[in-house]
């Protein structure tokens, strides 16, 4: 959401929507963590929409703002490992929470990783999460290339997670473009996260329509492990 039109944010949700798109990215930083400042809890619970709010905190000591994002309507909360001091205390204590969307489910929890920090830092976190996103750039502005050694890590990540016994989702963030598309489906992250490339300034409906596409096309061939891409 952080390159969508927000005085015309109903609109484009309403298109995005349209497109099947499920769920809603929200990238928050507060020019601590990251160079810029982006969007708050406000933004978060101003979005009325039945896609599933994931909400990726680029923030530094991001446990005493974790409530704040729930009660928004966040129905994935991310944090980074290198912003926290006590990552299993920030989990433990998203896990205990309710989900104001639906009481009957809880708060997906999901840890992401810049590209220069090393997958094992992630290891003794795998019983507290569900996702771990690796971002493809480096976090705190848009415009960068999708860096490649991404490909590998993301390889290494899924074999840590299947060493561990755990079902933990995976996924990709940053410098994903209508050109590259379809060559990072093909790495089976089970999400994908793309900004830009839909709000572009031109054709947003049209630029999520392909992404859609592009999604659905990975998982056509016939197989009972089809990847989960939202």
């Amino acid at each position: 959401m952080l390159t969508a039109d927000l005085l015309a944010l109903g609109s484009e949700l309403k298109l995005l929507e349209a497109a099947g798109v499920k769920l809603l990215h929200f990238d928050v930083m507060d020019g601590v963590f990251c160079p810029m400042m982006t969007i708050g809890a406000p933004v978060v619970a101003a979005c009325r929409t039945p896609m599933f709010k994931d909400v990726h905190l680029m923030i530094d000591d991001p446990f005493p703002k974790v409530d704040s994002f729930v009660r928004a309507g966040a129905d994935l909360v991310t944090v980074h490992v290198e912003s926290c001091r006590h990552p299993h205390r920030v989990l433990q204590t998203l896990g205990a929470m309710s989900n104001v969307n639906d009481p009957a489910r809880g708060i997906l929890r999901g840890v992401a990783l810049n590209p220069g920090t090393p997958l094992e830092t992630v290891e003794p976190l795998l019983g507290e999460l569900d996702l771990v996103m690796l971002l493809a750039v480096n976090p705190g502005w848009g415009g960068q290339k999708f860096i490649p050694a991404t490909q590998s890590r993301l390889a290494r990540l899924k074999e840590l997670i299947v060493a561990a016994g755990r079902d933990v989702l995976t996924g990709v963030d940053g410098g994903i473009t209508r050109d590259n598309v379809a060559e990072v489906l093909a790495m089976q992250p089970d999400i994908v996260v793309t900004g830009s490339a839909v709000f572009d300034g031109k054709n947003p409906a049209a630029n999520a329509a392909y992404m859609m596409e592009a999604a659905n096309a990975a998982r056509r061939p016939a197989s009972t492990s089809a990847t989960r891409h939202l």
